[in-house]
């Protein structure tokens, strides 16, 4: 994903204010925080305050955003928005057009789709 496009769902986004995570490629807003071993995927998103760590995968067009949290070995996926200060991890996956919201917990081997 360009920074152009980028701009389509953030446009005050700048190369100031975003960055290309090293694995992965996607794009991070510099006021989240993304872990080396994470990946987040081409056309993934995170950002505001989100944290994806551990061996956590953010790929497809998920977005990751607000106080969010994915870690563990948990996968966002799909057109999926983990999003305000919701918890993903452990095993779980969220994918599809899934929303996951507000002070949710998804965890375990869950799984969390269309």
């Amino acid at each position: 994903m360009t920074l152009q496009e980028l701009q389509n769902d953030f446009p005050d986004a700048t190369e100031a204010t975003w960055h290309q995570h090293p694995y992965g490629g996607g794009w991070v807003e510099n006021t989240a925080r993304v872990d080396s071993s994470a990946y987040v995927g081409p056309w993934a998103q995170v950002s505001g305050n989100a944290q994806v760590s551990g061996n956590a995968r953010v790929y497809v067009n998920a977005q990751v955003s607000g106080n969010a949290r994915v870690y563990g070995y948990a996968w966002v996926y799909g057109n999926a928005w983990v999003y305000r200060n919701a918890r993903v991890f452990g095993n779980a996956s969220v994918y599809g057009d899934a929303r996951v919201y507000g002070n949710s917990q998804v965890y375990g081997d869950a799984r969390v789709f269309e």
